[in-house]
């Protein structure tokens, strides 16, 4: 059994915290786990370095946790928080010597090539990014490398479906709101459940801490980490004190590590 490397890259929200302009307690600590850059996480399993999403802070993340080769992207939907870094794969391009395997809903992918049109012309810029797009569906198994199987889940973030990812017995789920029954019986019993808890007031698009906590009970999973806060969840060490027992506030530059089920 290979175990898998679990690292934060980014815990925040679209925004990021601090926020622009904002003077809060939270936004003004200067505890370096209150600095949430936006969503993102690492997964190591052997030699391969698979990223779920790459937002606007892809490239400060990659050099802040020394992340020297990349052999995949998983996108979990098409907002610009989750896409818009996707330029900056170059460098792994020039290092590596191929196209970097990206793999993403379909419509998710039509609206990568509609932002970054020049990637794909019949004859792009030299220096462009090299993406080789790869179409998947939720509910489905995908052996991306030899003997490495990710698990697509649906998940529906206010009216948009978009995926969360289980790969051995870790599961990344963020900008959720409602999960099905179908998705609640694959997450259930996980050892490592990572699950969006955006504020403590109801929002129409994403869970908020109360209801991020219900579904990590009703999963029984053995460890819950929150990522995807805003600045309105509070300093880390507030919030890291108020959390029950096997719930944990994730911070950027957490690594964790689970077993696989390959």
């Amino acid at each position: 059994m290979q175990p898998i490397k679990i690292t934060m890259l980014g815990t925040g929200t679209s925004q990021g915290v601090p926020v622009i302009g904002c003077t809060c307690e939270t936004c003004a600590s200067q505890d370096k786990k209150d600095k949430r850059l936006r969503s993102s996480v690492l997964i190591t399993v052997g030699d391969k370095n698979i990223l779920i999403d790459a937002g606007p802070d892809f490239r400060q993340q990659m050099l802040t946790f020394g992340v020297l080769h990349l052999d995949a992207i998983l996108l979990t939907h098409e907002h610009n928080d989750h896409i818009i870094g996707m330029d900056d794969i170059r460098p792994f391009n020039f290092r590596q010597g191929k196209e970097m395997p990206v793999y993403g809903l379909p419509r998710v992918l039509d609206d990568v090539k509609a932002k970054f049109g020049y990637i794909f012309e019949t004859c792009p810029y030299p220096g462009s990014p090299r993406i080789m797009c790869h179409e998947i569906l939720p509910n489905n198994d995908y052996e991306i490398f030899p003997g490495l199987h990710i698990h697509t889940i649906h998940v529906m973030h206010g009216n948009l479906p978009i995926l969360g990812y289980k790969i051995g017995n870790f599961a990344y789920i963020t900008d959720a709101s409602y999960l099905d029954e179908r998705a609640m019986e694959t997450l259930k019993g996980l050892d490592i459940l990572v699950l969006n808890a955006l504020q403590y007031r109801k929002h129409y698009s994403h869970f908020t801490y109360a209801e991020a906590l219900e579904i990590g009970q009703q999963l029984e999973v053995k460890s819950l980490y929150l990522t995807h806060m805003s600045h309105e969840m509070g300093c880390h060490k507030l919030l890291e004190a108020k959390c029950p027992e096997h719930v944990f506030p994730a911070y950027d530059g957490l690594v964790l590590e689970c077993g696989t089920d390959f």
